[in-house]
């Protein structure tokens, strides 16, 4: 008795050790893994916040020599490339990966899955050019549509295959009790699968944009830049990512200096659009 005492002792101190060592390690993991993020985000706090001010978000730039200014123009053209691209590349996105869950068990499915990892290996300067080649070329001039048709371009593959994923979470009894109680399939896929998934693909969404907001290669070719202030889309318009290769790269302190402030702009941004999404899908499909 006594021996089988020991082993059960000892037993549980090595599960216990091996527990508490292996929780160490992913934490350590978890760590590392976190760091350069916060790293880089406090560099550009500690770059950026000096010039934060009020005209940043109210003025246009100044001319090279000059100054201060701001880059509202950039601002309110980035949102506009995002809602372009996300208001072509979110239907198509979600659509497909609709499709490629519910329907896509066959060759045809096989083909678009296949076509949507390459899409998303791309590089994206890769996806300017062939912008530039279908939309620029034929309406013979740079504008805010050619860019948010390739910013859609690589959201499309991330919202695709999010969305995909999460639809097969859903568990299928779900479908099955549907069709149980004669629901057709279209409105058992929109009213039951799509809600049960939604949180997901709204996470996929998000992905989407926030990699299309932080695109600049595919601008160069599309939208080009605008010193100006302009919203028309069908001419060149602004963005924070061109505006940052553009200052970063330039031989003139103010210029760089507002390079880092553009990209905290970016990421308040960013993390602005998170916080919104965060908030309509908690409280949209709260239980």
């Amino acid at each position: 008795m006594e021996i089988k005492s020991y082993k059960g002792k000892f037993t549980f101190i090595r599960r216990r050790t091996t527990n508490v060592v292996m929780l160490s390690v992913s934490f350590l993991a978890a760590i590392i893994t976190i760091a350069p993020l916060i790293l880089i985000f406090y560099y550009t706090i500690s770059k950026g916040i000096a010039n934060l001010n009020i005209n940043f978000f109210t003025k246009l730039p100044t001319p090279v020599g000059e100054s201060g200014g701001g880059m509202v123009n950039a601002i309110i053209g980035t949102l506009i490339l995002i809602a372009i691209g996300g208001g072509i590349g979110i239907p198509v996105g979600i659509l497909s990966g609709v499709y490629l869950s519910e329907f896509g068990k066959n060759k045809f499915g096989a083909i678009v899955r296949f076509f949507a990892d390459v899409l998303s290996g791309i590089p994206s300067i890769v996806v300017g050019v062939v912008a530039y080649t279908l939309v620029v070329i034929p309406m013979r001039h740079f504008s805010a549509l050619a860019g948010g048709i390739a910013l859609a371009i690589l959201m499309i593959p991330t919202i695709t295959r999010t969305t995909e994923e999460m639809i097969k979470l859903v568990p299928q009894s779900y479908r099955e009790a549907g069709l149980a109680l004669g629901i057709p399939k279209w409105k058992i896929t929109v009213l039951i699968v799509l809600k049960t998934a939604w949180k997901g693909i709204a996470t996929g969404i998000l992905l989407g944009l926030s990699r299309a907001a932080g695109e600049t290669a595919p601008l160069l070719f599309t939208s080009l830049g605008n010193r100006f202030w302009s919203t028309n889309i069908f001419q060149p318009i602004a963005s924070l990512t061109v505006y940052i290769y553009q200052y970063a790269s330039s031989p003139f302190k103010d210029w760089n200096d507002q390079a880092w402030t553009a990209a905290l702009v970016l990421i308040i941004l960013i993390s602005l659009l998170s916080l919104v999404f965060r908030i309509i899908t908690r409280s949209k499909y709260r239980t």
